[in-house]
């Protein structure tokens, strides 16, 4: 797989893999978002003082009705909520700007690590180092979420819409009308809100991924642990899954909550940058909220990284295949 090739083919794996595993990252979201302040106004109160200080004039009554009203909800309750609430359909918000999103982001970091991966590989081992593989998801990584991050921050706001109280919902109808309505009311600029935490993140997950994905199914071969054929494919991806979710999990949350900020002029924002986000987390809710929404993300990744992977290991032939196989038994 090579040039334009390694565009179409990661493009429409990550596509099939991103909406199939959808559901799951809207929860993640939701989840990374418990806790934090909906409001200007409730800043001081939705806060999780676990980590935070507190004064003489809080009683410790008021503590701990706070803790137990701002107490996390794992990701089986979190669906259910969600599915009681506002129905199925709202397990998709955001599908459309899913799709954007893979079409611009996925799509060029998998054609661009793919160009690399072939230019970097030693012609006369097959291999190519570890380190060369991280940089090539790094270069990857970064070129993708500059392209992608409008749609990153549509799907985000449009998974997040439904926490909020009816008169502060966005209402997006599509990923089109989001990306309109940001770019009218908030300039252009808006587009690329959380830019630097989106690159960032996905620079750590295309790296670990990716890179990690081929050193495994690399050492497995090497070792003779298993032969070259679909078992491989899913154990080496599940396990690069897990480690992209492990490295990228912090800088997701972080992103999250820059990207869904709602700014109202003349009012100061939320938050000021990633940092001051990250700082704020930290000290309310302790250091373990920048792990909050870890089970959806791993439940997430790792599904999504083998339904990519597995897509992208099938040539087209063994594809064909497949079909008139699936055709025969069906007569």
């Amino acid at each position: 797989m090579g040039g334009v090739k390694g565009f179409i083919e990661g493009g429409i794996a990550s596509i099939v893999a991103g909406c199939s595993t959808h559901p799951l990252d809207l929860i993640k979201v939701r989840m990374q978002l418990q806790g934090e302040a909906q409001g200007p106004t409730a800043a001081a109160q939705n806060l999780r003082p676990s980590l935070a200080f507190q004064t003489n004039s809080t009683p410790s009554s008021t503590v701990r009705l706070r803790q137990a009203t701002a107490a996390r909800i794992g990701p089986v309750a979190t669906g259910i909520r969600i599915f009681k609430t506002e129905g199925f359909r709202a397990l998709f918000s955001g599908v459309s700007a899913t799709v954007l999103r893979q079409t611009l982001y996925s799509t060029t970091r998998m054609g661009i690590y793919d160009i690399l991966k072939h230019k970097w590989t030693d012609k006369e081992t097959n291999t190519m180092p570890l380190a060369s593989k991280i940089l090539a998801g790094l270069i990857a990584g970064g070129i993708g979420a500059a392209v992608g991050n409008p749609a990153d921050v549509a799907m985000v706001r449009m998974q997040a819409d439904g926490r909020l109280p009816l008169s502060q919902r966005r209402n997006y109808t599509s990923v089109v009308d989001a990306l309109a309505r940001m770019t009218k009311q908030e300039g252009i600029t808006s587009l690329w809100r959380g830019s630097s935490m989106t690159v960032n993140r996905a620079m750590l997950v295309t790296a670990s991924q990716l890179a990690s994905y081929d050193q495994i199914k690399e050492t497995i071969l090497a070792k003779g642990w298993m032969k070259d054929g679909l078992c491989t494919h899913v154990v080496a991806s599940f396990s690069a899954g897990f480690v992209a979710a492990v490295v990228s999990n912090p800088v997701d949350v972080i992103k999250t909550r820059v990207m869904n900020m709602k700014v109202v002029p003349g009012q100061r924002p939320p938050y000021t940058g990633a940092l001051d986000c990250a700082m704020k987390t930290v000290k309310a809710e302790g250091p373990m909220a920048l792990y909050k929404g870890f089970i959806p993300t791993i439940s997430r990744q790792g599904p999504f990284t083998v339904v990519l992977f597995v897509t992208l290991e099938q040539e087209l032939d063994g594809v064909e295949e497949y079909i008139i196989e699936g055709l025969e038994w069906l007569r």
